[in-house]
């Protein structure tokens, strides 16, 4: 009769040890799962970044191949949007949101050399080059993640 209560004690703690076995099994891979969402959307919208950088410096080439007066006369270090109006690309003081992402294109002077005719931090402002910084953002997980995207653009159809 003792042999019987000694099994029945035994069964109980195996049954307690598979319990807990399995419930720490379900939670870590409910919290591998959640980890994996949250990177997989990350990388979505770092895509979506990527795309919208180059979609907004497609747009500032737009704008100077419509004429160099729209690049030579904004403002410098002001932050302009990038917006389609009109069946073409305009940049705007309008803030513009795609999604949850926000897009922002400064415009900065460019100096060349006197000697070499090279951009450098000295020497004549070359009016007919504009340093165009281009940049999105995006709220991630309470975070504000930024991607930039800088490039040089020429006057290249006036003689």
């Amino acid at each position: 009769m003792r042999k019987v209560f000694q099994n029945k004690g035994f069964m109980m703690v195996e049954t307690l040890i598979v319990i807990s076995i399995i419930s720490v099994s379900i939670i870590a891979f409910m919290a591998v799962a959640q980890k994996s969402i949250f990177i997989s959307r990350q990388s979505t919208h770092a895509v979506e970044a990527a795309f919208l950088l180059e979609e907004s410096a497609e747009a500032v080439r737009i704008v100077r191949d419509n004429a160099w007066s729209n690049v030579s006369t904004l403002t410098l270090d002001t932050d302009y949007y990038p917006t389609f109006s009109g069946g073409t690309w305009t940049l705007s003081l309008t803030p513009n949101v795609v999604g949850i992402f926000t897009r922002t294109v400064s415009v900065a002077s460019v100096k060349r050399d006197d000697v070499t005719g090279d951009i450098s931090t000295t020497g004549t402002d070359d009016p007919g080059t504009r340093l165009i910084t281009v940049t999105v953002s995006w709220r991630e997980g309470g975070d504000t993640i930024t991607k930039t995207l800088a490039f040089y653009i020429a006057d290249i159809f006036s003689s």
